[in-house]
């Protein structure tokens, strides 16, 4: 007489694993029927942080970056340090990331908390606000599936090895990003992103200043570029905050000028520029310089794949009360 209970539970058993297979699921829906203002309330902050600040776009989509290349988007780079310990945010890599992204992401979350509380997770918000806001300068829109959770740790020293640098040679780029699943043609996509923005000049003060014996700055650079850059930084290290445009001509617009620019040698950071140089990249970049719509193609294609890189579903984390804080303290 027992059997049919045993066949009861298993029914029942497979039953809950379907369920949860399916509630894990990553869907441009996810929000619909749980929190149906989620859209509206976001593109509201979105527009007018963007408005207030024009440099939110930029920020932001760096902070996404520089979140999901360190163990996937889950928003450990939102979280701030405590007195008992410190955050991705504090990693050296992160401390020159401009502070609009992580306000832009207090608003919304602050927000859509009074609107659904507990339903909605910051890492949702950075990879929303990331595709609008390069919507809104000009960059082409792509899809993003909501239903990621939020990490429950933030770890500051795996930060710099899954990071790329100023610095970081050709070789070590195209090796990063391959660990990561992307080639080198999404690679240069990916990176196509410094078409909005600025760099401070300590990314790139050694290639303006004292470059070699035989010259003072990288001869990589446009000469009068150069000049420009080195009265520009004269005093960056009295003045650590002295930044430049990472696009000299349109520094606020979503656009394929950045390649251009690369062709030219207005490139600020040596990284960038060498992309130019290196046979693995330079196709890539002279396509993109030529056809906007390639370049836009593939960066929303490879913002796409980013953007669900080891993504944490159902009890892998958390919904955050609030992003700069886990819901639990951590000692």
């Amino acid at each position: 007489m027992a059997f049919p209970n045993l066949v009861l539970l298993f029914t029942l058993f497979s039953f809950l694993l379907l369920f949860r297979s399916t509630q894990s699921k990553l869907s441009a829906d996810y929000y619909n029927k749980t929190c149906p203002k989620f859209q509206n309330i976001m593109q509201t902050i979105l527009a007018e942080k963007q408005l207030s600040a024009p440099t939110t776009a930029a920020a932001t989509l760096r902070v996404f970056f520089h979140d999901c290349f360190v163990n996937g988007c889950d928003s450990s780079m939102l979280i701030a340090s405590n007195a008992f310990n410190k955050s991705e945010r504090d990693a050296n890599v992160n401390l020159s990331v401009a502070g609009d992204a992580f306000d832009l992401v207090t608003r919304v979350k602050t927000a859509l908390e009074l609107e659904c509380p507990g339903v909605v997770s910051c890492s949702d918000i950075l990879a929303v606000s990331a595709r609008d806001l390069v919507v809104m300068v000009g960059g082409p829109f792509y899809e993003v599936v909501l239903g990621r959770k939020d990490s429950r740790e933030s770890n500051p020293s795996i930060v710099d090895k899954n990071l790329p640098k100023a610095l970081t040679p050709m070789n070590e780029l195209i090796s990063l990003f391959s660990s990561k699943g992307f080639s080198a043609e999404e690679m240069v996509a990916l990176v196509g992103a410094h078409t909005i923005g600025f760099s401070h000049c300590k990314e790139f003060a050694n290639r303006i200043f004292n470059f070699s014996k035989t010259s003072e700055f990288d001869p990589g650079y446009n000469p009068v570029f150069a000049q420009g850059l080195r009265k520009l930084c004269a005093n960056y290290t009295k003045s650590p905050a002295m930044s430049a445009f990472n696009d000299v001509y349109t520094p606020g617009k979503f656009d394929n000028m950045y390649y251009k620019n690369l062709q030219n040698g207005l490139g600020l950071l040596s990284s960038d520029q060498a992309m130019v140089t290196d046979n693995r990249t330079k196709p890539f970049v002279d396509r993109f310089a030529a056809n906007e719509t390639a370049f836009f193609d593939m960066f929303a294609r490879s913002m796409e794949k980013l953007s669900v890189y080891k993504v944490k579903e159902n009890n892998d984390g958390d919904v955050r009360r609030r992003c700069d804080q886990f819901n639990t303290l951590q000692v």
